[in-house]
């Protein structure tokens, strides 16, 4: 069964989410209603720190990344493109492999639910971004989750 081709968007009942991911640091994932430039700048610009190298493949909607004060590099997937070595010293700087990584491991993660409404799907990638983020599985993940929940908690003034 194939599904259809193109973009997702939260009308089509496919909303895209979008992913950042710093190496070695910690991972935004944002549902968002459309793949336009609009839509994901702000997220952008609340994620990562003007300046910053952001990694990206070709697509469009990062063109602008350098005019919003990012310095931008692309691998170029239609190429067969997945890592660039610029420098020549043997290591790959440019790649998204780390992100890639996360598309894997959430899809693998979401796959047994069958299908996830789009009213609970944000808190599926809230719940998944906390538990990459605190780097922690089975049982050793209580404690950090009950730390951020309790954090969170709104308090009563009494």
């Amino acid at each position: 069964m194939k599904g259809k081709r193109g973009r997702g968007t939260a009308a089509s009942d496919k909303p895209p989410v979008l992913g950042m991911i710093e190496r070695g640091g910690q991972l935004v994932l944002q549902l968002c209603a459309n793949v336009q430039q609009h839509t994901i700048r702000p997220h952008i610009l609340t994620a990562i720190q003007p300046g910053s190298l952001v990694n990206t493949d070709e697509y469009a909607i990062y063109s602008r990344l350098p005019s919003w004060g990012f310095t931008h590099v692309t691998v170029n997937h239609g190429r067969g493109e997945f890592a660039r070595d610029d420098d020549g010293d043997g290591v790959n700087e440019v790649h998204v492999n780390t992100i890639e990584g996360v598309w894997s491991l959430l899809r693998s993660w979401l796959r047994p639910h069958r299908g996830i409404s789009q009213r609970w799907l944000p808190l599926y990638l809230a719940f998944f971004q906390a538990m990459h983020n605190v780097r922690c599985r089975g049982f050793s993940l209580l404690e950090p989750m009950l730390t951020l929940l309790l954090i969170s908690a709104p308090r009563n003034a009494g």
